[in-house]
């Protein structure tokens, strides 16, 4: 490496003289946080064009890993080449993240499975659209706590995304009991795990149809769902949910106004804390 005077050794090989593709990508910059390839970035040209290199072949991306509070500049600028995304979180950009910041990357990554935009209440129904239409291997989407997230937004994903294995509706509140009814009657047979909690439209109707059209359900949040009553709850209690194939025991997460309504249940119950 080059000593302090400025002079490079003789025989000496530089970081950046390794093979990029072969070492320095594989073997380095994807051991290195996200945090710290922003400041690698600004040691040079070569270090810049460097990182651009790898950011542009992530699979994989967590806000998370920058830190709390994730400038919009900071990810605009880490996701601007990025086109093999297979994961996508951003929570932390919760304050902020518009369908501006967000509706390109998403048309640049066809091949995403996993989304996270818990608690990005700047959203809209674009999104979902640009998600639904430009990313039918979607499996895992999260959506709590995102009040935007409507009917008409939630139909669009049923009828694009094939592949939907997981889906986190957490206190999106605008949701009824119809839309969950449309969304399990398109997509109930592949569905694993869904949260439907606090949410106070959804009743008996929506866990009906999941008993009915889930067979492969293995987790059910219901926590704060004061509509869904004794008729709902015998549903899954009858076995309905696959249980007769012996597959995994449904966890069922309940508020404690529930729990008696599901005392009856041959298999255990997740309980969840009150509402």
């Amino acid at each position: 490496m080059e000593p302090s005077g400025g002079e490079q050794e003789p025989g000496a090989v530089r970081l950046l003289d390794l093979p990029w593709e072969d070492v320095l990508l594989p073997h380095v910059l994807s051991r290195v946080p996200l945090c710290q390839l922003l400041r690698l970035q600004r040691v040079s040209r070569a270090f810049r064009a460097l990182v651009q290199l790898h950011l542009a072949g992530l699979r994989s991306f967590d806000a998370a890993q920058v830190g709390p509070q994730i400038p919009r500049a900071a990810l605009a600028w880490l996701l601007r080449d990025a086109e093999r995304l297979k994961e996508l979180a951003l929570a932390p950009c919760h304050e902020w993240l518009s369908d501006e910041d967000l509706v390109p990357v998403l048309a640049r990554n066809p091949q995403l499975r996993s989304v996270a935009l818990a608690g990005c209440g700047q959203l809209s129904r674009r999104t979902l659209g640009a998600l639904a239409e430009g990313c039918p291997r979607l499996q895992r989407l999260s959506l709590a706590h995102c009040d935007w997230v409507d009917g008409l937004a939630l139909r669009g994903l049923a009828d694009r995304c094939p592949a939907l294995e997981e889906l986190d509706l957490t206190a999106c509140r605008q949701l009824k009991d119809e839309a969950i009814v449309y969304l399990v009657q398109r997509r109930g047979a592949g569905l694993r795990s869904i949260s439907l909690a606090v949410n106070a439209n959804v009743g008996d109707a929506a866990v009906q149809e999941l008993a009915r059209n889930c067979p492969e359900l293995e987790h059910l949040d219901l926590t704060g769902c004061l509509r869904v009553g004794s008729d709902g709850v015998r549903c899954l209690g009858l076995g309905s949910v696959g249980w007769e194939k012996g597959s995994q025991p449904l966890g069922v997460g309940v508020g404690r106004s529930q729990e008696a309504k599901l005392g009856f249940l041959d298999r255990p119950a997740t309980m969840a804390p009150p509402f």
